[in-house]
């Protein structure tokens, strides 16, 4: 009875990977037909018919890379008269006094800068956001987070082909990394991030399928913003939410592989760790938000909705790879039975990994080195499924929530020492969680070896490892393990 049971159980969780693993074949299948296709050429659009561009940079606590961030959009090669940038600032330390003198500074040298602080923030980024645009006087907005450094040409690689097309509604461009070979961590984020801006998005936006903005590095058309119902904050995705519903009003959209917008990647496990709750969270409040529009939308197809709502519900990927944890132990002490044709779904499972292998292809030369960081990636995957799957719980059971920054350090290549700063990550509610899997890990690994079931014995291993690195990252964050550099100068 019970060996039935924990049949049903592995059945069904390998039926729920292998339809989402069907997904990323698809994307993969998407992506192989359309690589070759060029995005479409820049439009040449006259000196004098260039049109004022607003730029918004919301920060919160950056006082690492505020200077750089604001310095790298004063570059910009944009008329100066028709440049506007808004530093949307929420900060509660010392960047605000630090954006006031570089503010300052620039509106000395004939820039058209404004800090815009909220002394008492409502919506977070979301609600910086709306607040900006309603004093914006460009037609255009480009949003930049303050990790960014985007090239000087970026508006003039972007912003023509909103003119050209009056019906699109935003331009997103592809993240570049000002720090991957800092770590491991760092390594691990950019080969999912580039499987996602060089497959995915690719795959998306030039098969038909709904795409989403991703915060950042992208130029959105005021009139879009405003017909797709605005910057909400009853989600803390606020980009995911107003990109699809201005697709669902028929707005178009254009992804740039080709324009890179480089970013600093978090070296910290905690910081990735609290950056996967939040999308966690967010993609699935906008599924829960959206999906009933999704299904019900006169303009879209079958196919795209269908697309749209694995792409929104994506996420729910963790809880099945908990369930595969939890398993573990009764999977070692029980030999259910599992049907041919489900063992054969479940080996689908073994295919996604080649989307991180065209994605480092596609990019780079040395993609064979690069793509050796996979494994680690597997074992930072497994370990925050707990934490993941609590956002997912939190995303589906309440609306908005706080937005909890990721923090950055100006890290550039393997330069820059994040020991020496004063922003720290403080344990949450998934620890002891994380806690009690790492022993039952450990437990499902002695009796799968006492037990001599050797096939059950990597994935307990992979658990455990990523567990003790969930652990080892909250141990990195305890107070006195690092201090900011002034208070180490005193």
């Amino acid at each position: 009875m019970v060996a039935q049971i924990v049949g049903y159980l592995y059945t069904g969780t390998l039926i729920g990977l292998a339809f989402y693993a069907l997904h990323i074949i698809a994307l993969i299948m998407l992506y192989l037909h359309h690589r070759r296709e060029r995005p479409p050429v820049t439009p040449q659009i006259p000196e004098a018919e260039l049109p004022v561009v607003t730029v918004q940079i919301p920060l919160r606590n950056e006082r690492y890379v505020a200077r750089r961030i604001l310095a790298a959009v004063a570059a910009f090669d944009w008329p100066r008269e028709r440049l506007e940038i808004q530093v949307l600032d929420d900060s509660d330390d010392d960047t605000t006094a630090l954006l006031e003198a570089e503010v300052e500074r620039l509106q000395a040298e004939g820039y058209d800068i404004h800090l815009l602080h909220r002394a008492h923030p409502t919506g977070h980024k979301a609600g910086a956001l709306a607040a900006g645009l309603r004093q914006a006087r460009g037609e255009y907005v480009a949003i930049f987070d303050a990790d960014f450094a985007p090239a000087p040409d970026f508006l003039r690689r972007t912003v023509p082909h909103l003119i050209a097309n009056p019906r699109l509604g935003f331009v997103q461009t592809r993240w570049g990394h000002l720090n991957a070979e800092y770590s491991l961590v760092t390594r691990a984020q950019a080969l999912a991030l580039d499987a996602h801006f060089t497959v995915e998005h690719i795959a998306r936006n030039r098969s038909g399928l709904l795409m989403n903005f991703n915060g950042t590095a992208g130029v959105w058309r005021r009139r879009a913003i405003e017909e797709a119902g605005g910057w909400q904050h009853d989600t803390v995705a606020e980009d995911l939410d107003l990109s699809y519903r201005a697709q669902l009003v028929g707005w178009q959209v254009l992804y740039l592989p080709d324009v890179v917008a480089p970013a600093e990647l978090p070296p910290l496990v905690a910081a990735f760790r609290q950056q996967q709750y939040r999308w966690a969270k967010g993609a699935t409040q906008v599924l829960r938000k959206l999906s009933g529009t999704i299904v019900r939308s006169p303009r879209l197809k079958f196919s795209q909705k269908v697309m749209a709502l694995l792409h929104l519900s994506g996420y729910l990927t963790q809880p099945l790879i908990l369930m595969l944890v939890l398993l573990s132990a009764p999977l070692a002490l029980y030999t259910p039975h599992v049907p041919v044709v489900v063992a054969a779904l479940g080996m689908l499972t073994m295919l996604p990994p080649l989307l991180y292998v065209i994605g480092q292809a596609a990019l780079y030369r040395d993609w064979p080195r690069r793509i050796l960081v996979y494994p680690f990636l597997m074992v930072l995957g497994i370990g925050i499924s707990w934490n993941t799957t609590l956002g997912v719980l939190d995303g589906w059971l309440h609306r908005g929530g706080e937005f909890k920054r990721t923090p950055k350090f100006e890290l550039r290549g393997r330069q820059g020492n994040w020991r020496e700063t004063q922003y720290r990550i403080k344990p949450d509610k998934a620890l002891p969680g994380e806690i009690i899997i790492s022993v039952y890990a450990l437990t499902a690994l002695i009796l799968a070896y006492k037990l001599k079931r050797s096939s059950m014995m990597p994935f307990s291993i992979m658990t455990l490892l990523g567990e003790a690195l969930m652990l080892w990252g909250a141990l990195q964050q305890l107070p006195g393990r690092f201090k900011d550099k002034k208070e180490q100068g005193r």
